[in-house]
């Protein structure tokens, strides 16, 4: 049936293509090789497509390096624009971080104010209480002399009188006389000398009213002051943390557990910061209880610059790049990181500190490096082309661990970048753009 079939084939093509034969000739003798018309035609498809296949091969490697020069073009501009908006952000951090320190010596300040503006008040009311018990003493010596002047001149009274009915025995009476007027001289005496002293008592309780009131106006200054100072701060504290809060609630962090982790790893001589306490009786301050919100504040942006250490929140590639692909469904299955295209040999940085538990080859990933970071994150970087760290290796922020490449499954070079929290995979970009729009 086939012979038959390719017959048939022979012969229709024989028109176009006639049977020819090759002839193969020696020394010794002479050979033909008998190409039929079959033969002829598929000789031809093959040289074809030969032709057609370099053809097409040649366009596109010509193609291929007028793309290079525009992504070298497009390249430089790239880099041009990432290092003018690095910066930027780097002039903006450095802004960030002089306020920090500027609202810091300022609310330093403001609690040395307090604590002098405190001290004065306490020995102004220890000076008023002194005053308050002395007048009471001298209200009372003068009740007591008043009350001793009045039963000497009843006395006097009764005794003169006396001296005036009786006629006889005039020596006893005057002697009598002369002892009740040397009395009388006495408590005259003692009552110029206590009315002196009152007056020297008022006169000093009037200066201490007056200096009271003096310092009760100068405290009141004084907390206008510290109410200003207080709510600078505030202010300052709340621009400051609720971008970092807002930063790790993107990144699906839980802020609680985040921080109690790092005040657990970081607690240092005495633990958190002591609650402040400006009242020496017991009552509620409410400068105490706004010293104490920003303390605690400044407590959790100092927790939240250490655990923005201890993340990823950066760039695993500073060099030039273009983003090939994303987090999320790819050709029927899950792409469970983001891809950064550059050249063979782009080092690849570690975007926070943290140890190597996997340095090799690892099927479809290529040679690939994991690092282990706090919190519970875990980094991957694939397809490299050289490795640069080894397995229990503890890394820094910054640090070079490796260079991008081609290897595993992969078509072309670039950095397949992974982020899981607690084994399950998250988009890389909510970190990147989380630090972006804080840093």
């Amino acid at each position: 049936m086939k012979p038959s079939i390719l017959n048939r084939i022979n012969h229709g093509l024989e028109r176009i293509l006639p049977e020819r034969r090759l002839f193969l000739r020696s020394d010794t003798e002479t050979r033909f090789i008998l190409m039929k018309p079959l033969t002829q035609l598929v000789a031809l498809a093959g040289s074809s497509a030969i032709i057609a296949w370099s053809i097409f091969a040649t366009a596109i490697l010509i193609m291929d390096n007028i793309g290079a020069g525009n992504f070298r073009d497009q390249a430089k501009r790239d880099q041009a624009f990432y290092q003018a908006r690095l910066n930027e952000l780097a002039s903006e951090r450095d802004t960030r971080a002089g306020e920090a320190i500027a609202a810091q010596e300022r609310f330093n300040a403001a609690l040395n104010q307090i604590s002098d503006m405190q001290t004065q008040l306490l020995a102004t009311e220890e000076r008023r209480r002194e005053l308050e018990i002395g007048m009471e003493a001298f209200q009372k010596t003068l009740l007591r002399v008043s009350e001793e002047r009045d039963f000497a001149k009843g006395a006097l009274e009764n005794l003169t009188a006396s001296l005036e009915g009786e006629n006889g025995a005039a020596q006893n009476p005057l002697v009598q006389a002369r002892d009740l007027e040397t009395t009388v001289d006495f408590l005259a005496g003692a009552l110029s000398d206590t009315a002196t002293e009152r007056d020297t008592v008022v006169a000093d309780a009037q200066a201490a009213l007056i200096a009271a009131d003096e310092m009760a106006a100068e405290i009141k200054v004084l907390e206008d002051r510290n109410d200003e100072i207080f709510r600078s701060l505030e202010e300052a504290m709340t621009v400051s943390v609720a971008p970092l809060d807002k930063m790790f609630r993107q990144a699906g962090l839980s802020t609680d557990n985040l921080l109690r982790e790092v005040r657990r790893g970081y607690s240092g001589q005495g633990g958190p910061l002591t609650p402040l306490s400006f009242s020496t009786k017991g009552e509620a301050d409410p400068n105490a209880a706004r010293a104490n919100d920003i303390m605690s504040k400044l407590d959790r942006l100092n927790l939240y610059r250490i655990a923005a250490e201890k993340a990823p929140f950066g760039m695993p590639v500073k060099s030039n790049f273009r983003f090939t692909s994303g987090f999320g469904p790819r050709w029927g299955r899950m792409h469970n990181g983001t891809d950064f295209a550059a050249p063979i040999g782009t080092p690849i940085y570690a975007p926070a500190d943290g140890v190597v538990t996997f340095a090799g080859w690892s099927s479809g990933y290529g040679r690939v490096v994991k690092i282990q970071h706090a919190f519970g994150i875990e980094t991957r970087y694939a397809h490299q082309s050289k490795i640069r760290v080894k397995v229990g290796q503890r890394v820094s922020k910054g640090q070079r661990i490796g260079d991008i490449g081609n290897s595993g499954r992969s078509t072309g070079p670039h950095l397949h970048y992974e982020i899981r929290v607690g084994g399950r995979p998250v988009n890389p970009m909510i970190y990147i753009k989380a630090a972006q729009n804080v840093f």
